[in-house]
């Protein structure tokens, strides 16, 4: 079959969805791309969003598959739902033409989920510039139109907290503040996001709030507590997140598990390989894979016999 034939069973809406098939979008010439491009526009909404979300799901899954220039040429699609899966299709890719593009996009976007996504995706480049690998005048550009989205009172909240995660990244003065005026939100998913932050900025000073934290009735605050007290490998958490192992939600369980093997220590050791123990196989799978990482991370390649290993 040509390419062409190819993009002609593609955008057929009564055909079933080939992964496999998919795969031929992987890496595709100049003149692959001008010819998508150019039959895209006709293929159903719906459609168009299916392609869209499988290849995103393809590449989360491998490393090997290319599918940039279809994610590149999706961020001026006109439907919201395709630009948002674009955006996510091209979370590895630093280039500052992408940069700019979610900077074009965060501006000016119709659509809330696209700016929100645009926002989250600028994470990476406030990341980059904090390790000094992004000139300085992008990653300034790069802060300000988040700092312009946190600060405006008529973004939609989706967005500013999406801001506030991704600039969290940065050790400029004033985060602290930022990251302080979103936990003290009256909006229930700013002050999720809060906590968020708290565990991405990698800030100690954070330590007592997340403390606190992992004791709301709101499971998904624990959930990001626990996952933010991992980030900051906090050893004072270890005695209540080994409580979480017991919690009535599952992704507060593992979020609990993860943030254990992060933070380490022979206490947490010894409740990981307790909990490689248990009947549920589900939370014995995420307690060996935390304890696997963190014996690596420790040089440890051999569990004693007998007795704990000191810390």
């Amino acid at each position: 079959m040509n390419f062409k034939g190819f993009l002609e069973g593609l955008g057929a809406s009564d055909a079933p969805l080939s992964i496999s098939n998919l795969y031929i979008l992987s890496g595709i010439s100049k003149r692959e791309t001008e010819a998508f491009c150019e039959a895209w526009p006709r293929f159903p909404v719906e459609r168009r969003r299916n392609i869209l979300r499988t290849l995103v799901e393809i590449t989360e899954a491998s490393f090997e598959p290319d599918f940039n220039r279809i994610f590149r040429f999706g961020l001026s699609d006109e439907d919201e739902e395709v630009r948002a899966q674009a955006i996510e299709g091209l979370w590895e890719d630093e280039s500052v033409s992408i940069l700019r593009s979610l900077v074009g996009l965060l501006r000016g976007d119709p659509s809330f989920l696209v700016r929100a996504k645009a926002a989250a995706g600028l994470g990476r480049f406030v990341l980059l510039a904090e390790l000094d690998e992004l000139d300085g005048e992008l990653g300034a550009e790069v802060r300000e139109v988040l700092l312009y989205s946190i600060n405006n009172p008529q973004e939609a909240v989706e967005v500013r907290r999406r801001a506030v995660e991704a600039i969290s990244f940065s050790g400029e003065e004033g985060v602290r503040k930022i990251i302080e005026a979103a936990y003290q939100d009256e909006a229930p998913k700013m002050r999720v996001s809060a906590i968020f932050a708290m565990g991405r900025s990698v800030d100690p000073y954070w330590g007592e709030t997340l403390l606190r934290e992992l004791k709301p009735p709101d499971p998904e605050m624990r959930y990001e507590a626990a996952r933010a007290c991992g980030e900051l490998e906090l050893k004072e958490a270890v005695p209540t997140l080994a409580r979480l192992i017991d919690d009535a939600d599952g992704e507060v369980q593992g979020a609990a598990i993860w943030a254990l093997g992060r933070i380490g220590g022979r206490g947490a050791r010894r409740v990981l390989r307790a909990c490689c123990e248990s009947d549920d196989e589900i939370l014995a799978g995420a307690a060996e894979e935390a304890l696997s990482e963190l014996e690596f991370a420790e040089g440890i390649f051999e569990i004693p016999l007998y007795g704990e290993e000191g810390e």
